[in-house]
């Protein structure tokens, strides 16, 4: 059997915006963008939608297209340096196309450096984001993009031509590879998939290499069933997962529990949400540190405001600093006891809920 270490949605991407499967309001043959492209003018685009819809995707059809230079950053892992050195290679270079994963966890100061670059024509950006990009953008960077797009879950039936598509190419795909497989195991893959193309088309592989092999692999519907179970549900921070990480994270603050608060801190940074994690902070400095240590406040203020002039990575280290002061410092919540009081014995309620 052969392997790789490239996941096979990565290794399936489209090369060019006529391999593009799904999204024909944005990108179908008769919209001006698709025009706009087929005749070598890319410009700077937001595209904002889920995870798996197609974003990076699309963003890599479009630098095929055009046959431009291609640069791919993370915002959630990647800071001003690299984007220093795109600029450099576009100095020499010329235009070049920049895109940007998450391009909403970039601070102001990041989004502005790129704003005379974009102006001067040194660089088009294609930005994505899973968030809305007219409240988590900055309006600057919004107003130099042309078009502003939002990708959508794709249909079953899209995801169904991504698998097929998968399983039959040789090149890129798994038809190197003598396979067995029902196209209704397709489909079942493709309904669980919850418009996913990118988890649709790892299933695929996993379910393909956990499948029967005597010198042809053979899948089963009881494989298939193995992988698929409860792929429905997609987790997004309005989840119950996403609370119960900020609730053990305060917790652990609460009980001055240094490891737990900085292990949980490290989940909550791995979905990038700055906002939260700081939000939360401001909470645990005046409801759990309180009076006892007044001046904790003014302290997580002062992390905030590092936070937003830094950006992820560098962001993890005044909010691990604050996070292990806000652990070991005195604790009182008196303030919020006496403040929710009135209300709380007016309701029959207990004066703090756990959080």
């Amino acid at each position: 059997m052969l392997f790789t270490s490239e996941p096979l949605s990565v290794r399936m991407r489209p090369r060019n915006i006529d391999e593009i499967v799904g999204q024909q309001h944005i990108i179908g043959p008769h919209t001006a963008l698709y025009k706009m492209i087929k005749n070598g003018h890319v410009p700077s685009l937001l595209l904002y939608g889920e995870p798996g819809v197609g974003k990076t995707s699309l963003a890599h059809a479009i630098a095929g297209t055009v046959q431009r230079d291609f640069f791919a950053v993370n915002a959630t892992t990647s800071g001003k340096k690299e984007l220093e050195e795109v600029v450099e290679t576009a100095k020499l270079t010329g235009n070049v196309i920049l895109f940007i994963d998450e391009i909403h966890r970039f601070n102001k100061a990041q989004q502005d450096y790129l704003l005379p670059h974009i102006e001067q024509g040194l660089i088009t950006l294609i930005g994505a984001t899973t968030e809305n990009p007219f409240h988590e953008v900055n309006p600057a960077i919004r107003s130099r993009c042309g078009q502003i797009k939002q990708l959508k879950r794709l249909e079953p039936a899209d995801i169904l031509i991504l698998l097929q598509r998968a399983l039959h190419d040789r090149d890129r795909g798994l038809g190197k590879l003598s396979i067995d497989m029902e196209e209704r195991l397709l489909s079942m893959i493709a309904e669980s998939s919850g418009g996913d193309a990118r988890l649709a088309l790892n299933l695929l592989e996993a379910i393909v290499y956990a499948s029967e092999n005597d010198g042809q692999i053979r899948v089963r519907e009881q494989t298939v069933r193995e992988f698929v179970e409860n792929r429905g549900f997609t987790h997004d921070k309005k989840g119950d997962a996403y609370y119960s990480l900020l609730s053990a994270f305060q917790k652990s603050v609460r009980g001055s529990d240094v490891d737990a608060a900085l292990h949980y801190l490290a989940r909550l940074l791995e979905g990038g949400d700055l906002a939260a994690v700081c939000r939360r902070l401001l909470v645990i400095a005046y409801e759990d540190i309180g009076l006892a240590n007044p001046m904790m406040g003014v302290k997580v203020q002062a992390a905030i405001e590092a936070v937003e002039r830094l950006g992820l990575p560098e962001a993890r280290i005044p909010l691990a600093v604050v996070t292990i002061e806000l652990c070991l410092s005195a604790k009182s919540n008196s303030a919020y006891n006496s403040h929710f009081a009135p209300s709380q014995r007016k309701s029959g309620g207990f004066f703090r809920s756990d959080v």
